[in-house]
């Protein structure tokens, strides 16, 4: 009886210990790495999200400005191939594209061509009043700006997420919890943008009156 009494008493002071060990760790950035890890997982998952809405709305757009002239078909034929490989790579991606730099760099230039084609499409549209001024036109085009914005947005979240992140297990203390209780971390890629689309993420086609 007196055993069992003094293993409970151990015991209850085995979890006193732990929880007064646990309350300084907590406030000393211990679960910095997991939570800024999450954090940009989540980002990501916005970041592909957005570019998939694009994608969905573009077909509907190209079946809006088939009356363009034959000689201006070809950026028709340009959005449909730029899709189609963008959509491919998106349904490809690696598991490892966060910290595959290779990986994301592939995936970001085939968005990347994907978007210079479109607004390729739309700066051509200006040519054509009666496609320009149809109500199918008029509301895709306010849905792909909308999206393009949002797509910007969250690339910024995206960057500045990760960079948390990679300052969290490159620099003191943020290192040492790495070394020891997170040792599998690694860097994460991010996307190479220019400054000042981070600072205002606002796109257009240059559509707008």
């Amino acid at each position: 009886m007196a055993h069992a009494s003094s293993t409970s008493f151990l015991r209850f002071l085995s979890i006193l210990a732990v929880v007064a060990l646990a309350a300084p760790l907590a406030g000393c950035g211990v679960n910095n790495i997991p939570t800024y890890k999450e954090d940009a997982k989540a980002a990501w998952a916005e970041v592909l999200n957005q570019y998939k809405r694009r994608a969905d709305l573009i077909p509907n757009l190209v079946e809006t400005v088939k009356g363009f002239a034959d000689q201006e078909r070809t950026v028709l034929k340009e959005v449909v191939e730029a899709r189609a490989k963008a959509t491919q790579v998106q349904a490809n991606i690696p598991a490892d594209i966060l910290t595959n730099p290779e990986a994301m760099k592939k995936f970001q230039d085939a968005q990347a061509q994907l978007g210079g084609a479109l607004g390729r499409l739309l700066a051509v549209v200006e040519r054509y009043p009666d496609i320009k001024s149809g109500q199918n036109f008029v509301l895709l085009q306010s849905q792909i700006e909308g999206t393009e914005n949002r797509i910007a947005i969250a690339r910024r979240d995206y960057i500045n997420a990760v960079r948390a992140y990679n300052t969290e297990i490159t620099t003191f203390p943020g290192r040492l919890w790495k070394m020891v209780l997170y040792p599998s971390s690694q860097e994460m890629a991010t996307f190479d943008i220019p400054a000042e689309e981070m600072k205002a993420p606002k796109v257009d086609f240059g559509t707008k009156n």
